[in-house]
Parts: structure tokens; C-alpha cells; sequence
């Protein structure tokens, strides 16, 4: 991110206050950030606060009208950016993006600018749900320029509780993070793409289980990437934070636990998915017997007898029609290349994700990742130390080109 151009233009809402967090984390990453404070926003943060997080002066309604900038402000301000965030985005901004409207620094702004702009709004939900305020957004997401983030649900300043919440700082960020690494653009546009993440858990008791460290990130990360390209993407969450889950937001969820319940829900979606990502940290065994009572400690065998569960991958590895393109994971020891491609081979994948699981800042549970990309042409693509939504993205583009 180090030296990225970003330019966030801060609405007239309560939901400004959260968007200091999102300036802060930029800056911390290494993105050059540029701040247009409307008129309204200055009311809930001051220009104190945004200048002190990102290091710059913002820009005001009053630098617009001044005679001393050549090429005028906006120019300069679009010209500047690689992208351009709008958080809140209050329901009469909206209105203007919609109508073509230029009556301040941040409209003309973005009327002088070509970067991508990504939209987060915020407002009361009688507000939100309204039928014009519905219209104006549904017209500017037929605009391939704009990119949107959904607004939540919850406690609202106003006491409401429904739709209307500003995503979440960390929501935002990936996002941006996206935006500055697919330069906008829409790879992934019709296309059903199917993840599974987290790990699965085999019950000896409603209490013990057989499972691993999977937490869900990578495919989580891989979720986030493809909706950000175009996808419509249905996500398998095994065991994993739901927390993360929580942070989701245009992308069909279905959560289960066990090798069982992942086998069901991939045979379901896989026919219809154009991309195939295992992710999952799959179990390969579970107890021979469960008990639905939690069993004493002092029953508790010194020998546990085990039994294989499906192969889900090799399952719907002989499942694979030519259209569809199968990616799978190998989290290894060690050597990592030689057991992927066979893992490859064996399993009837078109590539795989080669990651080691014994270094630090990769594999499970890390924020940061690693990995080498192989497929079936022989192609290897070595992806250094990097966040797992980079990660993701390296994935994407190399899937791409399967």
C-alpha cells in the first residue's frame, strides 16, 4: 500500500466519527490520504482531528471558492487520487451523484476525477428505505465507476434499530485495499463463484471434538475479493469466527460444522459455480462413535477409535464440468511444492494454493500469508509475506488465467 493515492471525502453524519479510523489505518499502511471535509462533516469531526490522522490539511467548500488554485482544487484533488472513498455517503450527496449535480468541492470532484469511487452510506432507516433514496442508489451501481458497501443494520443514532448503519472501519479498508489493487475493475462480473473457509469439527461428545486451528481468514479474504471483482459469491463457513462472518455483507453465508454438513451444502452449490476455491481445512477423520450425552472424564477411553470421513474434494473433483475452473488448498510442512502437485494431480484440480503452515505470519490463524501458486500448465507463482486479502487477490488474478 506504501505511496497509494487515496482521497476520502467525509459526509455530514454522525457515522463521520468512524471514518478517523479508517484515515488512521490508511496512514499507518503507508497510503498517501487526502481528506475533503464537507460543510456538514465539520459539524461532527473537526479539521483538527482529520489533519492530525492523516498528516495533511483537509479541504473545505471554502479552499473551492478561493481564487488561488491553479489547476482549480478539484482538478488537482481528482487528478491526485487513485481512488476515491465517500463515508457516510448522506442521502443528498447520493442525490447528486445520481443526477449529475456539481455544487461543491466534493461533487465537482468527483465530476473532474476517473479513479474508481467507493461508496459507503449512512442514514435512518425511514431515510434509507425510501423509494427515491432506493432509485438514486440502484442507478449509480449501474455505473462500473461506482463501488458499494451496503449499509448494516443495528442501533442507529437516532434510536432506530434497522438498516442504515456505515460499514465497519475494517469493512472500508478491505475494500480500499481491493479497489488500489484491481484498479476497479470488474473481472468477475456474472461470474457464481463458491468458497468454502474455516475448518469442519467431528463431535465425540457435545463438548470434545476432533478439529484444527482453521479460522476462516483466508477464505473470508478470498470472499471479500471476489464480491469487490464482480462475484456473486456464495460462501461454506465451517468452524471458524463468527465475527468475521458478521462483516460480510453482499454474499450468501451458509454455516455449518462438520465434513457432513460442508459435503451436503458443496454437492448443492457446486453445479451451478463457475469458480470452485477450497479453502476449507477439511477433517480426515472423526470419532467411530458420538455420544449425545457428555461423556464423564472418567469414561473416557485412553484409545480412540477413528473412522476416514469423505474425500469432499476428490468427490467433486469427478464432478467438474470443462466450464468450471476447481481451485484447491495444500497447507503443508516442510517441503510445500512437490506434495501440491500431486495433491493437484490426484485430486483433478485446475490449481492450488501451496502455503506453509510452520512458518511465522503464515498459515492458520495469521493475518499475513504466503503461498505458491501452481496449475496443471506447469505455471508456479511464488507470492511473498503479504496480507491474506493481497493473497486473495494474487488468487484471483492467477485463476484468471487458468
Amino acid at each position: 500500500m506504501a505511496s497509494r493515492r487515496v482521497l476520502i471525502a467525509i459526509g455530514g453524519g454522525i457515522a463521520a466519527y468512524k471514518v478517523c479510523e479508517v484515515i488512521s489505518q490508511l496512514f499507518q499502511t503507508g497510503v498517501e490520504v487526502k481528506v475533503i471535509l464537507t460543510e456538514r462533516a465539520g459539524q461532527f469531526i473537526t479539521p483538527l482531528t482529520v489533519s492530525t490522522l492523516s498528516r495533511d490539511r483537509p479541504y473545505t467548500d471554502q479552499d473551492f471558492w478561493q481564487p488561488t488554485h491553479f489547476p482549480p482544487l478539484h482538478i488537482q484533488l481528482g487528478e491526485w487520487a487513485e481512488l476515491l472513498v465517500i463515508a457516510p455517503l448522506t442521502a443528498n450527496t447520493l442525490s447528486k451523484l445520481a443526477s449529475g449535480a456539481g455544487d461543491n468541492l466534493l461533487t465537482n470532484t468527483v465530476l473532474a476525477s476517473v479513479c474508481p469511487v467507493l461508496l459507503a452510506p449512512a442514514m435512518n432507516t425511514d431515510m434509507w428505505e425510501q423509494v427515491a433514496v432506493q432509485r438514486n442508489w440502484q442507478l449509480l451501481q449501474q455505473d462500473t465507476r461506482y463501488h458499494t458497501i451496503e449499509p448494516g443494520a443495528g442501533l442507529l443514532a437516532c434510536d432506530r434499530v434497522g438498516a442504515g448503519r456505515m460499514a465497519e472501519p475494517t469493512e472500508i479498508i478491505a475494500a480500499v485495499q481491493s479497489l488500489l489493487h484491481t484498479k476497479g475493475k470488474r473481472d468477475l462480473t456474472e461470474k457464481q463463484i463458491l468458497i468454502s473457509a474455516g475448518g469442519t469439527r467431528e463431535h465425540l461428545d457435545p463438548v470434545r471434538f476432533i478439529g484444527n486451528p482453521a479460522t476462516g481468514k483466508m477464505g473470508v479474504a478470498l470472499a471479500r475479493a471476489a464480491v469487490i471483482r464482480g462475484g456473486s459469491v456464495t460462501l461454506v463457513a465451517g468452524a471458524m469466527d463468527q465475527g468475521l462472518l458478521g462483516t460480510l455483507t453482499n454474499i450468501n453465508i451458509i454455516k455449518l460444522v462438520s465434513n457432513k454438513e460442508m459435503a451436503e451444502a458443496m454437492f448443492k452449490c457446486f453445479p451451478a459455480a463457475d469458480w470452485i476455491i477450497m479453502s476449507a481445512a477439511v477433517g480426515d477423520v472423526k470419532p467411530a462413535t458420538y455420544t449425545r450425552e457428555k461423556l464423564p472424564k472418567q469414561s473416557l477411553s485412553s484409545h480412540l477409535a477413528l473412522e476416514p470421513v469423505g474425500d469432499i474434494l476428490a468427490q467433486l473433483g469427478e464432478q467438474k464440468q470443462p466450464h468450471q475452473k476447481f481451485i484447491g488448498f495444500a497447507a503443508q510442512t516442510g517441503e510445500i511444492v512437490k506434495p501440491a502437485l500431486e495433491k493437484l494431480k490426484r485430486k483433478k484440480l485446475d490449481g492450488i494454493v501451496a502455503n506453509p503452515i510452520d512458518k511465522a505470519n503464515a498459515g492458520f490463524g495469521s493475518d499475513t500469508n504466503e503461498a505458491v501458486l501452481l496449475d496443471t500448465r506447469g505455471r508456479q507463482q511464488f507470492i511473498e509475506s503479504c496480507s491474506k486479502l493481497e493473497l486473495a487477490h494474487h488468487i484471483l488474478d492467477f485463476v484468471e488465467g487458468i
